[in-house]
């Protein structure tokens, strides 16, 4: 018993060691950051995902609604299209499911995807408004997925096991069955702004086409200037992206809101510069990704922030290297979508990007983060924009018309 107490005192010295090490800065505070707004892109409303992994579409439907209100010029935000994220979503899944199963489970499964599914489902199945399909049909104002997640992922786990030793065609019935039930039952038509419509026929009205937009990353891992899957596990479409050097990826975001497009923006939120409180900035000291869900998961479920300087911290400087280190040693993760939508400038003329999240009105800001420049460059992993929004040189180098 003594030597278990003497091992046991040693291990937890270790790990109080351990603990003292890995404590980050202190977070940013946004009442010492003054912002002037340089450029602000029309969006729709802010939505909130709630209990759901699906920033993904949350986002990307956000940025697709900001290229409708461009392509239209629409001047009345009564007018805003507002898109089923749901819609999407539920034939995500089903397309998932099937993937998952030819590929014996071996693929990830789980409510999390990226931006070239939704684009994708729109291409193959169209779009809904809000109105149409909200997806809500198991009693709760917003979305609480995890019975939803858990009684798909144990369906098809079970189909995969092939237990009659030769699958039946009614096993995708079955798990289209339990999104009806949870989700309910998507229109083939429906009636929006006084005109009946398809999904298919609707997204046309739109003027939304998939092969309008682009996405685009940046690692040295793949060559420059070619299409590669980003490796990781929500990309389960193996959707391809265009490989830029990192001043190029940035001159593409500038470049978009300099024209009034937006940006839909993937990228790693563990950081402790990014905040419950609306700020996005790249400390020095970094941290590993905490757990939870969601909001939670990414900055803690503290009701304040750690008490901090005075001044605004410095941040790191980026290089195509760095950003290279914090993918390959797991440090930029797969966390988050957000939707980039202007630009702002601190007291410092520090750039920062407005960027619009979808955790409904939280933070100083009401739903909008205030992104550096610096962060954008460490912690992306891709953007999707429209390919007018790319500088010409560099849309002559991709081959893109």
């Amino acid at each position: 018993m003594k030597l278990q107490r003497i091992f046991a005192a040693a291990a937890a010295l270790l790990l109080t060691a351990g603990f003292v090490q890995a404590q980050p800065a202190a977070r940013p505070q946004a009442r010492n950051y003054q912002f002037k707004t340089l450029k602000e892109i029309p969006v729709t409303s802010v939505k909130d995902q709630n209990r759901s992994g699906t920033c993904w579409c949350f986002s990307a439907l956000s940025f697709l609604e900001s290229e409708v209100i461009k392509a239209k010029n629409l001047t009345d935000s009564t007018k805003y299209p507002d898109f089923s994220e749901m819609y999407i979503v539920r034939n995500a899944y089903h397309d998932r499911a099937i993937k998952y199963v030819r590929l014996n489970g071996h693929l990830g499964f789980s409510a999390g995807s990226g931006f070239g599914d939704v684009l994708e489902v729109i291409r193959t199945y169209g779009l809904e408004p809000q109105s149409a399909f909200s997806g809500m049909n198991y009693g709760t104002e917003l979305p609480v997925q995890g019975e939803l997640d858990a009684a798909l992922k144990g369906y098809v786990d079970g189909i995969v096991k092939n237990p009659n030793k030769t699958l039946t065609p009614n096993w995708i019935k079955g798990f289209d069955g339990i999104m009806d039930a949870y989700l309910g039952d998507i229109p083939a038509t429906f009636t929006e702004g006084g005109v009946t419509y398809t999904p298919a026929s609707y997204r046309d009205a739109m003027g939304i086409n998939p092969d309008d937009y682009v996405n685009i990353s940046s690692f040295t891992h793949h060559p420059f200037y070619t299409q590669f899957v980003i490796e990781v596990e929500d990309n389960w479409r193996w959707s391809t992206a265009w490989n830029l050097p990192l001043d190029e990826m940035m001159q593409v975001i500038y470049n978009a809101i300099d024209n009034g497009h937006t940006v839909a923006w993937g990228g790693d939120v563990s950081e402790p510069g990014f905040t419950r409180d609306g700020l996005g900035v790249l400390l020095r000291s970094k941290k590993s990704a905490t757990t939870g869900s969601d909001k939670e998961r990414w900055v803690g479920a503290g009701s304040s922030e750690a008490s901090g300087d005075s001044k605004i911290p410095a941040e790191e400087e980026v290089s195509q290297d760095s950003r290279q280190a914090g993918y390959d040693n797991k440090q930029t993760t797969d966390d988050h979508g957000m939707h980039i939508y202007g630009l702002a400038e601190d007291q410092n003329g520090t750039k920062y990007f407005l960027v619009k999240n979808s955790w409904g009105n939280a933070g100083k800001y009401k739903g909008t983060w205030y992104m550096s420049d610096a962060f954008i460059r460490a912690k992306t992993l891709n953007i999707v924009v429209n390919k007018n929004a790319l500088p010409k040189d560099i849309k002559k180098k991709l081959g893109i018309k």
